[in-house]
């Protein structure tokens, strides 16, 4: 994984402290409080999409995200190994490329839009939804850069390794 998509997953994973705690403290805010929990579910749900961003971009990187496992891929530098790598890379490719093109290309002018009028969340008119705009963008990023780094590596080393 290169070391600025593992510093953004390392980053990324310490916000699922961050969405337990405005998670649990909706409750007292609403009903001790009475205020203030709409506004801790906004921040929740972008502090989500961007977690969920970099999940699939942790997973994918790290091989546990739409990849066919066979006994010891990736493993051993054998024949058969190095020819199912390939088309492991090349299956990974097929499904998720077409898909993450599709959805940059349809949310592309919804995004656009979202982030210059910078969209707020539809109950609380709180400012702050175009971030989770962004997030789906950045995930389809990460997933398009990944399908490139595999097939690459596939071709390269002969070997569809990680």
């Amino acid at each position: 994984m290169p070391k600025a998509i593992s510093w953004f997953v390392g980053c990324a994973a310490a916000l699922v402290l961050a969405l337990a705690m405005l998670l649990f403290a909706q409750w007292p805010l609403r009903e001790v409080f009475q205020a203030y929990s709409r506004e801790a579910n906004d921040v929740a749900q972008i502090v989500f999409a961007w977690y969920v961003a970099a999940g699939v971009a942790a997973a994918s990187w790290r091989g546990l995200h739409l990849v066919v496992h066979a006994p010891n891929a990736g493993n051993n530098a054998n024949s058969a190994t190095t020819g199912s790598s390939k088309w492991r890379a090349v299956a990974a490719a097929l499904c998720a490329g077409p898909w993450a093109v599709f959805m940059l290309w349809s949310s592309f002018p919804t995004v656009v839009q979202s982030v210059a009028n910078r969209e707020r969340f539809a109950e609380t008119l709180n400012p702050g939804y175009f971030a989770i705009r962004l997030a789906l963008v950045l995930m389809l990023l990460l997933m398009l850069l990944w399908i490139a780094v595999q097939l690459r590596r596939a071709w390269a080393s002969g070997s569809g390794g990680r």
